[in-house]
């Protein structure tokens, strides 16, 4: 139990970053790196050393295991709340400018103001329930950096959380990386 909070939290956060990204002014087709680094809760900072505790502490096999079904949904985990995502952009979705997104979270997003290379967004989701806001700084088209405030509950508590990011475009060959399907896309 302890280890799922935090991994759903921070995907949670990604996959709001992702569908924040969709709106980004153009995006290159190809490989893309997203990180992020999840942090401004104590609570979530202290799950998440106890989580990479947890990890380093099973058994080799296990822990194998473990970070295989992570990165089978693309994840990656780095120590201090870093965690790292490939995604695949199709020349389709660069066309409408989206991100991959899984279907999970069922979020809406506005964009509060745009003005050069910056765009400030705020945001809604309703699983898990979260909301907040976030700023996009446009390297061009093969990268940005951002900033996002995400408020949740947590056993009935309100929960703020920061998040830190940058995507990166790798190259135009996905490799064995697969698009997500968007929903209404199929």
């Amino acid at each position: 139990k302890l280890m799922r909070r935090p991994v759903r939290l921070l995907s949670a956060c990604v996959r709001t970053a992702l569908s924040l990204s969709a709106m980004a002014q153009s995006t290159k087709p190809g490989l893309w790196e997203i990180r992020s680094k999840v942090g401004g809760n104590p609570e979530m900072d202290k799950a998440m050393t106890e989580m990479q505790q947890q990890l380093a502490s099973m058994p080799p096999a296990q822990r194998k295991m473990m970070e295989d079904m992570m990165a089978a949904q693309g994840v990656r985990m780095g120590s201090g709340g870093n965690m790292t995502v490939q995604v695949c952009i199709t020349p389709e979705m660069a066309k409408r400018q989206e991100l991959p997104v899984q279907s999970e979270g069922d979020c809406t997003t506005q964009v509060q103001s745009r003005s050069g290379n910056t765009m400030k967004v705020s945001f809604s989701c309703k699983n898990p329930p979260s909301s907040g806001e976030g700023t996009y700084v446009f390297r061009g088209d093969t990268g940005y950096d951002m900033k996002m405030r995400v408020n949740t509950q947590e056993g009935g508590k309100n929960v703020t959380t920061t998040v830190d990011g940058s995507g990166r475009w790798l190259g135009a060959d996905c490799g064995k990386v697969r698009p997500v399907t968007l929903p209404g896309n199929n």
